[in-house]
């Protein structure tokens, strides 16, 4: 009976080693059965064999597998964004393993399957869409590896489905991002020549040229911009930000002044405008836009910020008409309603700068400003500020 039993273990642990066992004809039957969960498995053990990791067909098998693995994966992303990914990166794996297949035989070719050089140039939209997910992800490295041979497949031919400038335009951003600044402009200019509708392309365009101080090459973006995207706000604020910068304040002024701020429902753009009207001191305005970009987009810093410093500065405005009104009558109505007016910006401001000292509570120039105000209020909060600007110092 125990003799039994051992020949029995014996036979099992046969039976697990073959099937651990590589081979090129279980991947392809898995394949062929469309389960790419297991002919990746399968494959993934061929490729780590010393005799098939050397064979152009286990590469042309792998990189077939891990395409189609993709696009079954994707596409259930598509019809279900609960849908979780379990191989995002079966678009690159598949790219280089396109790339080992035609370094080892350009002419490998397996029945139902794509040709590496087949496969490699409808890779694209795949490694597009990783590579968005790993921007996001703020990685920006794998970003750039990832989006590099998603131009590289774009270009291998003329696109079956145009991208519209959407890999150069990720690929230049993630340039940015790592602050290799040498391709930059290349790559937005290649978005744009792609037919790139997207005004964020125009934008980076035109700073990246400030940046290098080429006001002639801005003109002919903004140009091209205006034209393809003729009423878009991003344009519109990106032209009045380079007349500022040029100098042209007057053209800068009229032209902010003829934007319809009631349409704009971007926190962003919102942002943006309210920006120049406090470059302008035009602080009621600004505040009004911030106002609106803060119902629209909570808890951002920046718009509680500048909500702090749209208030702060027309309390100091109204301070100065109260002092103005004093001089001949301190007790009057007028100076009394200046004087209820600025107190009452004052503590709005007070509130803006510590909403915003919760998301950023280290932020020296807010905590500075913040001092000024409790000083000017006589509050017990200034020596808390104070302190904890004193320590910050040292």
């Amino acid at each position: 009976m125990k003799r039994l039993f051992l020949c029995c273990m014996i036979f099992i642990a046969f039976l697990s080693l073959q099937a651990q066992k590589a081979s090129l004809n279980k991947a392809y039957n898995f394949y062929y059965d469309k389960d790419f969960v297991k002919a990746k498995e399968a494959i993934d053990a061929c490729v780590q064999d010393e005799k098939f990791s050397t064979k152009a067909q286990t590469w042309l098998y792998k990189g077939n597998i891990y395409y189609f693995l993709a696009n079954e994966e994707y596409s259930a992303k598509q019809k279900d964004e609960q849908y979780r990914i379990l191989y995002p990166d079966a678009p690159v794996e598949a790219y280089d393993a396109f790339a080992k297949s035609l370094e080892i035989n350009a002419n490998a070719e397996a029945m139902d399957m794509f040709s590496a050089k087949e496969a490699m140039k409808q890779l694209y939209p795949l490694l597009l869409v990783r590579g968005v997910d790993q921007l996001i992800a703020k990685d920006y490295p794998a970003a750039k590896n990832t989006l590099a041979k998603g131009i590289a497949s774009y270009e291998m031919d003329k696109p079956q489905y145009p991208m519209n400038g959407d890999l150069y335009y990720y690929y230049a951003y993630a340039l940015e991002s790592l602050g290799e600044k040498d391709n930059i402009i290349l790559y937005y200019q290649k978005a744009i020549e792609d037919g790139s509708s997207n005004p964020y392309v125009y934008v980076r365009l035109m700073e990246a040229y400030e940046k290098e101080n080429k006001p002639g090459e801005v003109d002919e973006v903004l140009a091209k911009a205006k034209a393809k995207l003729p009423d878009n706000m991003g344009i519109r604020l990106a032209e009045i930000d380079y007349l500022y910068w040029k100098g042209d304040s007057v053209k800068a002024s009229s032209l902010l002044h003829t934007i319809p701020a009631s349409s704009i429902q971007n926190a962003d753009e919102l942002v943006n405008l309210a920006n120049f009207y406090i470059r302008e001191k035009e602080y009621g305005e600004a505040k009004d836009l911030l106002v609106k970009a803060n119902k629209l987009s909570p808890n951002n810093f920046v718009i509680l910020y500048n909500l702090g410093v749209c208030t702060y500065s027309l309390s100091e405005r109204l301070f100065d008409q109260y002092n103005k009104a004093a001089i001949s009558d301190p007790n009057s109505a007028q100076a009394k309603e200046f004087k209820e007016k600025s107190d009452e910006c004052m503590n709005q401001s007070a509130r803006y700068f510590e909403q915003a000292r919760v998301l950023e509570p280290n932020d020296k120039s807010l905590l500075m400003t913040l001092r000024a105000i409790y000083a000017r209020q006589q509050s017990p909060k200034y020596d808390e500020i104070d302190k904890l600007i004193q320590s910050l110092e040292k």
